[in-house]
């Protein structure tokens, strides 16, 4: 995985956080936080996105599967797309 993967999805949803393809890698990111959730996505959703985007969200996933989901990168990552969602 690209080590800039979780930065481009950041960069992404700050420029157009109500976007559809935003919102789904948003949704993505949100249950790759959640590991006693299963990480349950629906992945028909994928359908959704441009093929650009759906790299990213391949990396999304590659970057849970080596365990990058945590730790203060992921946790800053998730912070700016939080605020970037909800206006802030």
């Amino acid at each position: 995985m690209s080590p800039n993967t979780l930065q481009q999805v950041v960069e992404l949803i700050q420029r157009s956080p109500q976007d559809g393809a935003s919102l789904t890698l948003y949704a993505l990111v949100s249950t790759l936080r959640m590991e006693k959730g299963g990480h349950m996505y629906m992945l028909r959703k994928l359908r959704d996105l441009p093929p650009e985007q759906r790299q990213l969200a391949y990396g999304l996933m590659e970057l849970m599967a080596e365990h990058g989901n945590r730790g203060p990168d992921w946790e800053a990552a998730l912070q700016a797309m939080d605020a970037a969602v909800r206006g802030g």
